[in-house]
């Protein structure tokens, strides 16, 4: 079963794994390191956010690390974006209402 991008970021803790490693790419052991949680609960975030294409995985030796797909956040923000418009146009309305306000006081 696929999961929703959006489930996948709705949980604290698979947002602060994607902020961990959108510095660097990193192992599921020192991600575990960064939580006050079992190992096997970092496994399953990991699991749903690879679930989602958020994060890959890229085999280095023994070790695997996961990395953030960068393009696959792009659908987050482009969903925001109409979000963002019509809190930018409300943001000048009121600079427009208090810019007025302004010089009826004068």
């Amino acid at each position: 079963m696929r999961r929703d991008i959006f489930q996948a970021i709705a949980d604290p803790t698979r947002r602060a794994i994607i902020v961990l490693i959108a510095l660097q790419p990193m192992t599921p052991n020192a991600i575990a390191q960064h939580f006050d949680t079992t190992r096997q609960a970092v496994s399953k975030h990991l699991r749903i956010l690879t679930e989602c294409d958020l994060i890959s995985q890229e085999q280095k030796g023994r070790e695997i690390y996961y990395q953030l797909e960068v393009e696959k956040m792009k659908e987050v923000d482009q969903w925001i974006e109409q979000f963002r418009k019509i809190w930018e146009t409300r943001f000048n309305q009121l600079d427009d209402l208090l810019d007025t306000l302004k010089k009826v006081k004068k």
